[in-house]
């Protein structure tokens, strides 16, 4: 026979109230993980206990990439059926809105600097272990693809540069060999007409006759 229906209504024992919030509180971040992996789905899940204490999970992109998205959404829709200004009270749920957004930005570089992680539990620590693991993926990533773009532009100037210094070597030594050229074809026409000079010459042609 099975369990009859539980009636939903405050735990007065605090033990097994603080109990009971730590069990389903795991069970609820299980079911929110198992959603994000089964549905390829960005989950971002807040909890505050009657003390207070925050408990958070989120998916692979960060909370704040989520925060920020569903804001954007939020307010995009109140833009379009809102058509009074907003009022008094709107700018203070608006300041209240931002204020709790810096709070929470704060406690979150916080605990990406490694500060304040004594009130974490383990599995919020092993949330932010994995978050740190993906920035410094993408963060080494980034690193490499800029280090192999600079490698590549470095060999194309390199051989940039070794094209035109073979060009450079190659051109005194043509104009070398041009130069040597000049100079045999300058001697032979000088020792030509040396030669012509010699066999007219006037001394061989006269003739003394007498008179």
């Amino acid at each position: 026979m099975g369990r009859g229906r539980v009636e939903l209504k405050r735990i007065e024992n605090k033990i097994n109230r603080q109990v009971t919030f730590s069990k389903r509180r795991s069970g609820l971040f299980k079911k929110a993980h198992e959603l994000s992996v089964l549905c390829d789905a960005e989950v971002a899940l807040i909890v505050f206990s009657h003390k207070w204490k925050l408990y958070e999970y989120s998916t692979d992109s960060c909370m704040e990439k989520i925060l920020e998205r569903y804001e954007r959404h939020y307010y995009a829709e109140r833009h379009l059926v809102a058509t009074e200004p907003e009022s008094q009270g709107e700018w203070s749920v608006e300041y209240n809105r931002l204020k709790a957004k810096v709070e929470l930005l704060q406690k979150n570089h916080r605990h990406y600097m490694g500060e304040d992680l004594d009130p974490l539990s383990l599995k919020e620590l092993q949330n932010l272990e994995q978050q740190l693991d993906t920035a410094l993926k993408h963060i080494r990533a980034r690193k490499n693809q800029l280090l192999n773009e600079s490698i590549s532009e470095l060999q194309r100037k390199e051989k940039a540069i070794k094209e035109q210094n073979a060009m450079l070597a190659n051109q005194p030594v043509f104009a070398c060999r041009s130069k040597r050229g000049r100079r045999q074809v300058h001697g032979n026409l000088s020792g030509g007409n040396k030669t012509m000079a010699s066999t007219h010459h006037p001394s061989c042609c006269h003739t003394h006759i007498p008179l």
